[in-house]
């Protein structure tokens, strides 16, 4: 009697190739491989033979880099989704991506179940089964390593019982997640956040201090939110990230450094490395100042901070979602033009922005010969500005001898007291 199947998100590590006959024997089900090529810069066909290797009934292996930019990172970028300031949500954006593709997958094979490799202290554990749920109730969620609670020792011992093969590589002190957009690095001597992080653990960036005495310019043009040109070179989304990633990498552009506060409860020390997304989100957001109105950009801030929440918490699939979309879609109507950034010893400052659409007049702001500002309405809106505050504190705060209770006035009203009455 055949058995049931269920669809194992494959990496071709020690963890999933060993889950592929753990599950097989636990579950009594067939194990569907699936993996997916985010940009992690391997080799996802040589991946797809080793699990076929290991025992998989069948493997799948699938290219989803241009979903994941078109779909995922761009419209994170138009959001100006970044956690807590700091974090470009590389990671977080992949796995909603990845889990939708393993509900299509158990559709087509007609699986009954998914698997993951996530830790239950981690906040990817949330983005797959809050999608699986989601999008495919009624599949079972398999996560064996919250169940197994295996060392490294005994995954090798059963990898080595079961004929699966063990690359003999040194084991990293740290656990490192890539894709396109950013690499994650934690654990080991990370852990403390008072050490500084060491050299070895960066893989995409330079250290700053040995990054190029010359500056790079990079120019990068915009249409309505999205970078569509490098260098006035028209360029699509995935090979425009992969030059910013090796332009800023060389400059020692995108290192994080982030205490951050997870889902599950914890603070965790995380570093990142995100050279093109840290140049993007700097242009982008430049290139808005010159075009949104005062209100909606201060409007924004608060949208973009909603966005890389319900990124980062695993709810990608979810109407709020739809319903922030639509007003950061709406926002980038005239987000166009382009912006030129300075890439330096570490950091990406932006020098010049530019568009069509800008709201900026040097007319109006200039000093200078030509000044078209109205010097005389300055005076009567300034008496309609103050006017609340002026009646307020007439009729409240200043009535009958009383002041202003306010930090440094007050103690220089003390002060002043005191003075006179010294001199008395």
């Amino acid at each position: 009697m055949p058995r049931d199947k269920v669809i194992l998100a494959y990496s071709g590590g020690l963890d999933t190739s060993v889950m592929v006959p753990w599950i097989g024997e636990k579950y009594n089900l067939d194990v569907v491989t699936f993996t997916v090529d985010l940009g992690q810069g391997e080799d996802i066909e040589k991946i797809r033979q080793k699990a076929l290797k290991t025992g998989a009934a069948h493997a799948s292996a699938m290219d989803a880099k241009n979903l994941f930019v078109d779909l995922f990172v761009f419209p994170a970028l138009m959001a100006g989704a970044v956690y807590e300031g700091k974090y470009p949500l590389a990671t977080a954006l992949g796995r909603p991506l990845i889990a939708k593709l393993m509900v299509d997958a158990a559709k087509e094979h007609g699986a009954k179940a998914v698997a993951h490799g996530c830790t239950g202290k981690g906040n990817d554990q949330v983005r797959f089964d809050v999608t699986f749920q989601t999008l495919a109730p009624h599949l079972k969620i398999i996560a064996p390593v919250r169940e197994w609670k295996m060392t490294r020792d005994e995954e090798i011992k059963f990898a080595q019982k079961h004929g699966i093969p063990v690359e003999a590589t040194k084991e990293s002190p740290y656990s490192v997640d890539l894709n396109l957009f950013g690499r994650s690095c934690e654990a080991g001597v990370l852990e403390d956040p008072w050490d500084e992080p060491p050299e070895e653990a960066y893989a995409w960036t330079v250290d700053p201090i040995k990054a190029p005495n010359t500056p790079e310019y990079v120019e990068i043009e915009f249409e309505r939110g999205i970078p569509v040109a490098l260098n006035d070179e028209k360029i699509d989304g995935v090979p425009l990230i992969q030059r910013l990633n090796e332009l800023g990498g060389k400059h020692g552009v995108g290192r994080i450094d982030h205490v951050e506060n997870r889902l599950v409860g914890i603070k965790s020390r995380e570093l990142y490395e995100a050279p093109a997304a840290v140049i993007l989100h700097a242009a982008h957001y430049e290139l808005e100042t010159l075009v949104l109105s005062k209100q909606a950009q201060r409007f924004k801030t608060i949208v973009a901070q909603e966005y890389a929440d319900l990124i980062y918490n695993g709810l990608w699939f979810n109407a709020f979602h739809e319903d922030l979309f639509a007003f950061v879609a709406s926002s980038q109507r005239f987000v166009s033009g382009q912006v030129r950034v300075k890439l330096y010893k570490g950091k990406a400052t932006v020098v010049g922005r530019r568009s069509e659409h800008s709201l900026y007049s040097k007319k109006l702001a200039t000093y200078e010969t030509g000044d078209q500002f109205d010097h005389d309405a300055a005076r009567g809106f300034i008496r309609l500005w103050g006017l609340s505050q002026q009646t307020q504190a007439q009729q409240q705060l200043l009535k009958d001898g009383r002041g202003f209770n306010l930090p440094g006035l007050l103690r220089h009203e003390k002060k002043a007291d005191q003075s006179e009455g010294d001199r008395q």
